[in-house]
């Protein structure tokens, strides 16, 4: 059924309004002096119809719980999503446009999304290639999970995006549409914007294969527009694609990037830089304008775009449907409100139900430890939905009440696959649709590299997602350095906005899995052990919520060495600091599960902690780097590991008693040089720092 009117004033309002979107983005980049025209100008008709024929939205209310979710996979042509959001009624005003790209402004040259610079309308962060494309994916697995849980009266809408070659040709693209058409989430509906064109030249200097026979074999309903000034046709198209429910569907769309630039379209000079003033004026002349006016908005363009009317119209419709249910079902509605508020807050009876652990029980690997806490934890966590790169059984997290999400039904264990970078992203894309409550995925601490692009994303946007990362040392043993992490606890330290906890046992791997959906907003990675622990004594559920604290003390005195630790080595620093008590060198043990959380407490609360006046000597399985904010000096590993039995690698590689012990001597002799870390791969039975 087409959406089009077809009276002569409608088509002409359609074309205007068409052509307004391409001066407006023509013109913010130029006054920009960068931006990316082209895409913009060529997918203008497309852009337009998803905004004021098809989006459920609300541009009063861009967080109403049931929109239709657009994503503008290639952010690089923000100026168009910016220019739609103007003219359909969202708080993105003419001087919005016109500071495009500048200092505060709320459009920036790809789309942001946070809490607390937001552009109203913007759903994701979008500009690294195919990052949008899977958030979608995350989006639609959020649909489907909530209208599964809660009914299609206030859960049941679409996700829309439109994409690039770059994206496609991205992998995380691959991994995301393999599951996508996997799953069968027919509430897809993405558009590609084949323009043959990316940066470098045409695409079939490096892009030559049949993206829709690609896309059907992965499941996906495919369907092909050969103008993308063709509104029948894309209409059409997408009439057909939000017909599809049980299949994603990819529209492949013929479009000239610049069009109707006379003397740049369908070549990159379109792409990436402005067009110049008189291609501009000469652009404008073939649309029949006014070369000489600029951000021009003509005479009923507002009110044909706006959606304030319809949108508002649709939400009141749903408002008056959810009122009727949360009556008719108000322990459902009590979930519903549960899994839309804020993600960090007391959850009644938690604390109780955490299993917890005595000095006496065996030792246990933190990542078997997590498992019992999920177990624990799954009842109070309804709407939490996550799963593993084919690594469930490793990685130990997984609901055991729960089912799989499957094409068949929704459950909250996902099967990712081995796609550690689409699963990053469609992490992400889960958390930002909202009612998930801290979906998750996790994976080897090693393989976080494969997702780093998701996981900086993810504290770009501030989500409230876990990251699990187990195997989380040269402990692990036997796999030897392509799996033992080395450089990770740091890069993952690097991202602004990242929380790492590095939990010492079994009890603070309960804590820190407590603080992470009591009390945190913002991402959190766990890094759990293969290697089994033991259950120390000290551990305390306010020191690790203040994300560090004195875990033992020496007797009779005050100290004269802190040893720092986390996660397995807090285990051996308490060994060390035995000895050293015992030898006459009094030893405080400091845990320091998460430094984030840590630096956010007062200067005097972490001088109670970290004595300015005392030597404080950090260990952990890992490059030294940032060590030196905390410590004077540290027992740290700055090569790779080694093939052999975990302890082996461990005593190998200088983290024992012994090497700990005599580190901690040469510091108090003025033997050690502050924060010094050797820096070259020594032979395997080298102990380092």
């Amino acid at each position: 059924m087409s959406t089009v009117e077809d009276t002569p004033a409608a088509v002409d309002l359609d074309r205007l309004s068409i052509d307004t979107i391409r001066t407006l983005a023509m013109d913010g980049v130029q006054k920009a002096n960068s931006g990316h025209p082209g895409m913009p100008m060529a997918m203008a008709p497309v852009g337009y119809l998803l905004f004021t024929k098809y989006l459920t939205h609300d541009p009063k209310d861009p967080a109403w719980p049931d929109r239709d979710r657009f994503i503008l996979s290639a952010g690089h042509g923000s100026m168009l999503l910016y220019a739609l959001l103007h003219l359909t009624g969202y708080d993105v005003s003419m001087d919005d446009l016109k500071s495009f790209r500048q200092w505060g402004s709320i459009t920036p040259g790809h789309p942001e999304r946070d809490k607390v610079h937001v552009t109203p309308g913007v759903e994701i962060t979008t500009g690294p290639l195919g990052q949008g494309f899977a958030n979608g994916v995350g989006m639609a697995m959020a649909e489907r999970f909530l209208r599964e849980r809660f009914g299609a009266e206030v859960q049941d809408h679409r996700v829309f995006c439109i994409c690039s070659d770059g994206d496609l040709q991205e992998g995380i693209s691959h991994e995301a549409a393999s599951l996508a058409g996997h799953l069968g989430l027919g509430r897809i509906v993405y558009v590609y914007d084949d323009n043959h064109i990316q940066l470098d030249g045409p695409t079939r200097e490096s892009f030559s294969e049949d993206v829709a026979k690609r896309f059907e074999a992965y499941g996906w309903h495919t369907l092909r527009v050969d103008d993308a000034n063709d509104l029948d046709a894309l209409t059409a198209a997408i009439d057909a694609g939000i017909a599809e429910e049980e299949r994603p569907t990819l529209i492949a769309v013929r479009s000239i990037i610049g069009w109707p630039s006379p003397g740049k379209q369908g070549t990159n000079a379109a792409h990436g830089a402005p067009l110049g003033e008189d291609e501009v004026r000469a652009t404008k002349e073939v649309l029949g304008w006014d070369p000489d006016a600029h951000f021009l908005v003509p005479d009923g363009v507002y009110e044909h775009c706006s959606q304030v009317e319809r949108g508002g119209a649709a939400h009141r419709a749903w408002r008056e449907r959810f009122e009727a249910w949360k009556a008719a079902h108000p322990t459902l509605a009590e979930a519903w409100e549960a899994a839309w508020g804020s993600p960090a807050r007391p959850l009644p009876g938690l604390a109780e139900a955490l299993p917890s652990w005595s000095t006496d029980d065996k030792p246990i690997a933190t990542r078997s430890a997590g498992q019992k806490v999920m177990a624990a934890f799954e009842p109070f966590t309804p709407t939490m939905v996550g799963g593993a790169a084919d690594l469930s059984e490793s990685t130990k997290t997984e609901f055991p009440q729960s089912h799989v999400f499957d094409a068949s039904a929704p459950g909250r264990n996902v099967k990712f696959g081995v796609r550690e970078h689409g699963m990053g992203a469609v992490v992400n894309g889960m958390a930002a649709h909202g009612g998930i409550l801290r979906p998750y995925g996790s994976t080897f601490a090693q393989f976080s590299d494969y997702m780093r692009g998701a996981l900086r994303l993810s504290a770009l946007m501030d989500l409230d997602v876990a990251w699990v990362f187990t195997h989380d040392s040269i402990g692990l043993g036997e796999d030897g350095p392509t799996h033992q992490p080395v450089e990770h606890h740091a890069a993952l330290r690097a991202i602004p906005g990242m929380h790492l906890f590095r939990p010492a046992d079994a009890n603070e791997t309960a804590h820190c899995w407590r603080y992470v959906l009591e009390e945190l907003e913002g991402p959190a990675a766990f890094m759990l052990s293969r290697q089994n622990l033991p259950i120390l004594a000290g551990t305390s559920w306010d020191g690790v919520r203040r994300g560090g604290y004195v875990l033992s003390e020496p007797d009779g005195g005050s100290p004269r060495i802190v040893l720092v630790g986390t996660g397995s080595e807090v285990s051996l620093c308490v060994e060390a600091a035995q000895r050293l008590t015992a030898e006459g060198v009094p030893a405080r043990v400091v845990s320091l599960p998460c430094w984030e959380v840590f630096a956010k407490q007062d200067a005097a609360y972490r001088a109670s902690v970290l004595p300015p006046d005392v030597p404080k000597l950090s260990v952990e399985a890992g490059v030294a780097m940032g060590w030196s904010t905390w410590v004077d000096a540290s027992v740290s590993l700055e090569r790779f590991g080694a093939s052999a039995p975990g302890p082996t690698v461990m005593e190998k590689l200088g983290f024992s008693v012994d090497n700990v012990v005599a580190r901690a001597k040469d510091l108090i002799a003025g033997r050690a040089v502050p924060g010094e870390t050797p820096g070259e791969a020594a032979p395997p039975d080298t102990p380092q720092g």
